[in-house]
């Protein structure tokens, strides 16, 4: 597999970054994990704008999903070729009255189907194209669920987001690569069921056992650096800082 960040900024973009998507290939098919403020553009630079062939959002808070939106015009008024054929688009209940409501003019109640195949997602495991993946509810204000991801015996965690939980830690489980949130700051920010910190992020990784830990969704008013410093005090194996552009060999 290969994972790309497209965006990892948390709450709303940085100078720097789009919010939340990531890119995950493998056998020439195309994943995209969320779709966050931004994310449209940048996600141009390392693919077609029509050759996704699905999409997972883990939860509808507008960082993770809201250029859906821009991508339903683009899908849904593109003239050379015609419309596109509905693309497979995994999300909680109700992901298609929240982008239809975010959106707010679309030219009917059911437009967003006409471009979109939506599939609700609950704690479950199932196919979406090469990849077995395994969903899991965390720990968020709204529905939220954290997704793992098999392919050729490899897998990739990826936490959406949460604030600690047990079920995230088994999610990672002795995965390759854990992209795990780590929004808020240890010793400043402490809001149960929200966000982890990096130190957070670095005790799950520790209690999963995951083999290499990439911290995402960190907000402009957040130090990178601290939580980066925060996690390697409590996980032993290598860690890193999620950026715009980066890419992964799993």
């Amino acid at each position: 597999m290969k994972l790309t960040v497209v965006g990892c900024s948390g709450s709303f973009p940085s100078a720097e970054s789009a919010c939340s998507s990531y890119l995950v290939e493998a056998d020439g098919f195309r994943l995209l994990l969320d779709m966050g403020n931004g994310a449209l553009g940048e996600l141009q630079r390392h693919c077609g704008l029509y050759d996704l062939d699905a999409i997972f959002l883990s939860h509808l808070h507008a960082d993770h999903c809201i250029d859906m939106c821009a991508y339903f015009v683009a899908r849904y008024y593109r003239h050379d070729g015609g419309r596109c054929a509905p693309l497979p688009v995994y999300g909680p209940e109700g992901t298609e009255h929240r982008l239809t409501t975010a959106y707010a003019d679309t030219p009917s109640a059911s437009s967003m189907s006409e471009v979109f195949d939506f599939h609700t997602v609950k704690p479950s495991t199932f196919e979406i194209g090469p990849f077995l993946v395994h969903t899991e509810r965390v720990a968020h204000p709204v529905e939220a669920y954290g997704i793992r991801i098999e392919h050729g015996g490899k897998t990739l965690t990826y936490s959406g987001d949460t604030g600690a939980t047990p079920l995230l830690d088994d999610l990672a489980r002795d995965t390759d690569l854990f992209l795990c949130e780590a929004a808020f700051t240890h010793g400043k920010e402490s809001i149960p069921d929200l966000h982890l910190n990096g130190r957070e992020a670095g005790e799950s990784a520790a209690r999963a056992g995951a083999r290499r830990l990439i911290l995402t969704h960190i907000p402009p008013w957040t130090d990178p650096q601290v939580n980066l410093t925060d996690a390697r005090a409590v996980y032993d194996g290598p860690v890193g800082l999620a950026a715009p552009g980066a890419t992964y060999e799993i």
